[in-house]
């Protein structure tokens, strides 16, 4: 098997090579920062829904209907497994259309960062 190349520690300043994303000496920190950001910064309503059996069955519905593949990069030819189901109309905006199979789209990683990418860069 395959050992993942080393590279630096996401810490900032920190060199220590890793062949996770953090040192062992910065990984509790990293956890901990997780945990501050679960406990006081993520809207525990929108969390309760995520983690809901409704949304669990829309999401898998919005998938089967898509073909597991991401829409935004059929629509310039390319074929990709989603793997997030995007609420187009944002959950906290509307919240009566979190469960409208027609407010979600399937979409991979990388078209689903972009699209958050804009939406904060928007707000600010």
């Amino acid at each position: 098997m395959m050992l993942k190349p080393l590279r630096p520690c996401r810490e900032i300043g920190c060199n220590n090579l890793t062949r996770k994303t953090w040192c062992d000496s910065h990984a509790n920190m990293a956890q901990e920062s997780d945990r501050i950001y679960n406990q006081y910064k993520r809207n525990s309503k929108a969390n309760a829904f995520y983690h809901s059996p409704e949304w669990r069955r829309v999401r898998e519905l919005a998938l089967i209907r898509d073909n597991h593949l991401c829409q935004r990069c059929l629509k310039e030819k390319k074929i990709t497994k989603a793997q997030v189901v995007h609420h187009i109309v944002e959950l906290l905006v509307d919240w009566s259309k979190r469960l409208d199979l027609d407010n979600l789209e399937s979409l991979c990683h990388s078209c689903h960062n972009r699209i958050d990418h804009k939406t904060t860069n928007n707000k600010l």
